[in-house]
Formats: structure tokens, C-alpha cells, sequence
């Protein structure tokens, strides 16, 4: 399948540019950026594969795109490339905005194609499989849920630190994705945010209700000291306490099973459990969130 790559930043040079290079069943077969000279560069470091000045002759060009943009560019641009009958290889969050996560579902539906959107846990192999197992377990009375990065602290190198959206956004849209994708499948969907409070620098303090009777708690943030980093989920319920293994598994290995899972889901016709509907709804409950904390 011909895939082309929209975005040239960080992201797009870590993980997704050497995840399209890397598949064996994905044909890295061109590359669009906002600041071509940039894509010029990327598409040099992976072989020459053409570099598109027009994103609609990518389309045209390709059976699917991967985007490695800020959601409120990726949005509108993946809407786009499914009206062209292109399969989707998405990033989380889908959008900060329900409206624009909206129009990406319903073109991705009235075009029939299949979408996958990256929530980095979901395709990394032993976290997966813990959760299909405590899903099939049941019976979970609580949850807590901890995400915490260091893009912010004085300290931190990261090349995604000066990232305008994340700037914005903070933790709750950069890694409440992460949680929130861990979680609902396992405890189900969220019947209420029932509550939602300010920490230190972008942390925020969320309570959640859950369809199946179980409460969370998830704690997120950008601002933590690098020793205090990291991530966790533990589960309290009738089998006792489990914790969520960690993995050995990066990004770019990750990547290449999101690339795996957007091929079945073509190949068989049904949709990925982390498709943009999934992902539309994890906007919608960030966006309740963001409300608490704004209200």
C-alpha cells in the first residue's frame, strides 16, 4: 500500500518517517511539509522519496497518508485526504476541537476508508495485551491514572518543549490522550468528568465516572521534574491490583503495528478499535475536562 507523509517536525523525523521506511507491507512513497526545505531534507534522509509541494497530487498519488502534525492542522488535512480516498494513519489527539474531530469521522465514513490513530500505548505489544486481559476480566471498582512528562521543566532538552500546541494545550491534551486510551477499554466509556483541578505549571487533577459502575483518577502533566517522569496505571477491583507492564518497545516498533492494524482494518473492512471515532471521543471528553477547568 502507497502511503505518503504529511509533516516534517520532530515527530515525523523520530518515529514516523523511520516507521514508514522500516514496514515491510507500507510503500513510503512521498512526503508534504508547510516548509518544503524541511521536507526536502526528510525525504533525503529516507531514501528520496518524492516530495510533494501540493498536498492534493499527494493524495492523488497515494492509497493512504500518515500525519505527524499539530491537531489543528491534522484535522482539517485528514478530512481532506479521505474525501480524496485515502486511508488514514493518524496522531492523538485527532483534533482539540469537537467540531473539526467531527468532520474527520464523518468524511472517513461517507468515503469509506479505514483510519488508525496513533495512541502510542495501544500498539505497543504487552501493554495491549494487558489490556484485552483485564477488559475480559471485569470487575474493576477503581482506577488512577498518572502521565507525567518533562517537556517543561527548566532541564528539559526535548526538541518537542517549544512545541505551540503543546505550549497551549499543556498535559492534559499531550498525554491525557495516552490515559484515556488505556482506560476505556478497559473500564468503559466516561459518564461524567465529575471533577477537574489545576497543579503545578499544566498539571490537571481529573475524577471520572464510568459507564460500568468504576471511578478514575488521572493526573497529568509536562511540568514534572525529570526524576519524578513517568508513566502508570493500576486497577483495583474483585481480582485484586494490577499494574500496567512497562514496555520495551519505542516508538518507531509501535508505529509499525499502527501501521499493521491500519492494513487489516482495509484488508477486512472493519474498523480498529482506535479509529477516529475513538479518537473523537477522547477529544470529547478532553474538551469536558478543559471545560471544568475554564468553568
Amino acid at each position: 500500500m502507497r502511503i505518503g507523509l504529511l509533516g516534517t517536525g520532530p515527530w515525523a523525523e523520530m518515529a514516523y518517517a523511520p516507521a514508514l521506511s522500516a514496514h515491510r507491507e507500507l510503500d513510503f512513497a512521498g512526503v508534504w511539509g508547510r516548509r518544503p526545505e524541511a521536507a526536502k531534507a526528510l525525504a533525503a534522509r529516507h531514501g528520496g522519496v518524492p516530495v510533494y509541494e501540493e498536498v492534493d497530487a499527494l493524495f492523488a498519488d497515494v492509497d493512504a497518508v500518515a500525519v505527524a502534525l499539530p491537531p489543528a492542522v491534522q484535522a482539517p488535512l485528514a478530512a481532506r485526504a479521505a474525501r480524496a480516498g485515502c486511508h488514514l494513519l493518524l496522531d492523538k489527539p485527532l483534533a482539540t476541537d469537537v467540531g473539526q474531530g467531527r468532520a474527520v469521522v464523518e468524511a472517513v465514513e461517507a468515503a469509506g476508508v479505514a483510519s488508525v490513530v496513533f495512541f502510542t500505548a495501544r500498539f505497543q505489544a504487552a501493554i495491549d495485551a494487558w489490556i484485552t486481559e483485564q477488559a475480559a476480566a471485569g470487575g474493576w471498582f477503581t482506577a488512577r491514572a498518572e502521565w507525567f512528562g518533562s517537556l517543561f521543566d527548566e532541564e528539559s532538552d526535548s526538541p518537542f518543549a517549544a512545541s505551540p500546541w503543546r505550549r497551549e494545550k499543556g498535559g492534559l491534551w499531550d498525554v491525557g490522550p495516552h490515559a484515556l486510551s488505556v482506560l476505556l477499554p478497559v473500564l468503559g466509556d466516561v459518564d461524567q468528568v465529575a471533577a477537574a483541578v489545576r497543579g503545578p505549571g499544566d498539571t490537571v487533577h481529573l475524577v471520572l465516572l464510568h459507564t460500568g459502575g468504576a471511578s478514575s483518577t488521572l493526573a497529568l502533566s509536562l511540568t514534572a521534574p525529570p526524576a519524578a517522569s513517568g508513566a502508570t496505571v493500576e486497577l483495583r477491583g474483585r481480582t485484586g491490583t494490577t499494574v500496567v507492564p512497562e514496555s520495551v518497545e519505542g516508538a518507531v516498533e509501535a508505529l509499525v503495528r499502527a501501521g499493521d492494524a491500519l492494513l487489516a482494518a482495509v484488508r477486512s473492512g472493519r474498523p480498529h478499535p482506535c479509529d477516529a471515532a475513538f479518537a473523537l471521543r477522547v477529544t470529547e471528553l478532553l474538551v469536558a475536562a478543559e471545560g471544568k477547568l475554564t468553568g
